[in-house]
């Protein structure tokens, strides 16, 4: 079948050389009982290719279920995909056929495979290998002729180093790779996709359609998409409800398009992202912390160029160092405002700055640095921030924006 009629039939927008690669090899292993993983970041359009490979197989007559893995508890994810017995857990009031029991001789699509716990990948393994599983609360072996497709949005990959996911099923579930492409790799599909999701939102709501300028249309395909196919319909959706005007200019749309200075990633498992999120804070301490050692070395510059030349300092020189002192909380021990009698080469009032450290009594002061103490304790988790600093999370929040804290 042609590649075209296949994006027709499944909803499939776009040109990309990237993307007709994905469908040609989704297409060419549908007939076969291979198993898919399916690979890409949140929001590229993972759900498309399961249904396309079952469509194209000698089971698309049979039963095809898809399972969003990440969405059911752990305590109850064997008992949905093998089923249980009457009585095997507490609330179990009837015996239940699970979706491989259910999906005998079709496809299961298990979304977000990389969320099964240990304990349920070694199932699932035995399935792969031999067909057989077992109903939780029984001892019997039941078989099952059932296509599994998975799809993940993480680096199966690194979970693999951190013994979260079975090696084995990795390389059972990876016998055919499909990698969808996330949207910054298919420029040339963002403005088909644009005018797809205007022109649907236009007919369901009985509203005129909206276009882009030339200026609107180059932002467009310039941005990053974090967010892939999803972030761009939701923006699209939100432009054609919101908006009077239906030719949108680029200071238009820049209202709708987030700022994000960061690096755009797949999503991460969690412990990876608190790694990152500790190295950027890690960076911010270090320019905090660099930025006080440069403002110390012109503190001892000022000491040195007053103490020095005490009295080649006119009206204004005075004037400045005063200011100078000010804004970089330069620290005496009496007299600050009665500079002449300071830069005599015998004071006794001059200190060093990194000795006198005058406590502040400011309840605000104390409470910025309460907070900081919490946050540095905690990693910047600002939950347990905030049960050890006694108030809710959401009070801590407001606090944090209240008073600039990085």
């Amino acid at each position: 079948m042609d590649i075209q009629n296949i994006k027709q039939r499944f909803s499939i927008i776009g040109n990309s050389i990237v993307l007709n690669r994905a469908i040609e090899v989704a297409y060419r292993v549908a007939p076969t009982d291979l198993s898919v993983l399916i690979t890409g970041e949140s929001g590229v359009g993972k759900e498309s290719f399961p249904q396309l490979i079952h469509q194209f197989s000698a089971r698309k007559h049979g039963p095809y279920i898809a399972v969003n893995c990440g969405a059911i508890p752990e305590g109850t994810i064997d008992s949905e995909l093998f089923g249980h017995q009457k009585g095997a857990f507490t609330g179990a009031h009837e015996s239940r056929n699970g979706y491989f029991e259910v999906a005998n001789n079709g496809t299961i699509f298990l979304d977000e495979v990389s969320e099964l716990p240990l304990s349920t990948q070694v199932r699932l393994l035995r399935v792969l290998e031999t067909g057989e599983f077992i109903k939780v609360g029984t001892s019997k072996v039941l078989r099952t002729d059932v296509r599994i497709i998975a799809a993940t949005n993480v680096d199966i990959i690194h979970l693999l180093g951190q013994g979260k996911f079975r090696e084995d099923l990795y390389y059972r579930l990876n016998t055919v790779p499909v990698f969808v492409p996330p949207l910054r790799e298919r420029k040339e599909d963002i403005l088909l996709l644009f005018r797809k999701f205007s022109m649907d939102f236009a007919e369901r709501y009985r509203m005129p359609e909206i276009i882009l300028d030339e200026e609107a249309k180059k932002i467009l395909v310039q941005y990053d998409w974090p967010g892939n196919i999803r972030q761009l319909k939701n923006l699209t959706e939100q432009i054609s409800i919101i908006e009077k005007t239906r030719e949108i200019n680029s200071e238009t749309l820049r209202k709708y398009l987030p700022d994000y200075l960061d690096k755009k990633l797949p999503a991460l498992i969690n412990s990876h992202g608190d790694k990152s999120f500790a190295s950027e804070r890690e960076i911010l301490y270090k320019i905090l912390f660099d930025m006080k050692n440069d403002m110390n070395d012109l503190k001892k510059l000022v000491h040195e160029i007053i103490e020095n030349s005490p009295h080649d300092i006119n009206i204004e020189d005075r004037r400045l160092m005063d200011k100078l002192y000010e804004d970089t909380d330069y620290q005496f021990n009496s007299g600050a405002s009665n500079l002449p009698d300071l830069i005599r080469p015998d004071s006794p009032h001059i200190e060093d700055t990194e000795e006198i450290i005058e406590e502040s009594l400011s309840l605000q002061d104390k409470e910025v640095e309460l907070i900081k103490k919490a946050l540095e304790k905690y990693g910047g988790k600002r939950k347990m921030a905030a049960y050890e600093l006694g108030i809710s999370e959401r009070t801590l929040y407001r606090k944090i924006k209240q008073y600039d804290i990085e």
